[in-house]
């Protein structure tokens, strides 16, 4: 295997794992194509797809994450980012397409006194005292 197609895969911290359904027919012709060498797995299949429909609605998103002033990507929130925010008397309103960590060593309270309300369109890795502290505000 190249180079290249390993930096495409993501990596276990870079992913999130999910669960669907499908029919037996659907699944039947995921595994056809597989059998006939077009996709290496179901995974690869289904991954393909879904990037191909994020590619066919890419200006769509483009103009919904201006339009809601949203973070596209990684974002990550120390402990030193919530202390300055809380120093400067302001609250975050937080929105992020991707993945939003808060580090481990945010309390709860700090969050509480920081973040106003917190939206995340893909996955949230904070303390869980912290996502419990949050949990009114997390939309």
């Amino acid at each position: 295997m190249s180079d290249t197609a390993r930096d495409l895969r993501p990596k276990a911290g870079d992913s999130e794992k999910i669960t669907i359904n499908l029919g037996y027919v659907d699944l039947g012709h995921i595994d056809l194509l597989v059998d006939e060498g077009f996709y290496s797995n179901r995974t690869d299949f289904i991954r393909t797809a879904i990037r191909n429909q994020v590619d066919r609605h890419a200006e769509v998103v483009r103009q919904s994450v201006t339009r809601k002033s949203v973070d596209l990507g990684l974002r990550h929130f120390s402990r030193a980012d919530l202390e300055a925010a809380q120093a400067e008397g302001r609250m975050l309103d937080i929105r992020v397409l991707g993945l939003a960590t808060i580090a481990q060593d945010v309390s709860a309270d700090l969050a509480r006194a920081t973040i106003a309300s917190l939206t995340v369109l893909g996955a949230l890795h904070a303390p869980a005292a912290v996502k419990a502290a949050l949990a009114d505000r997390i939309r």
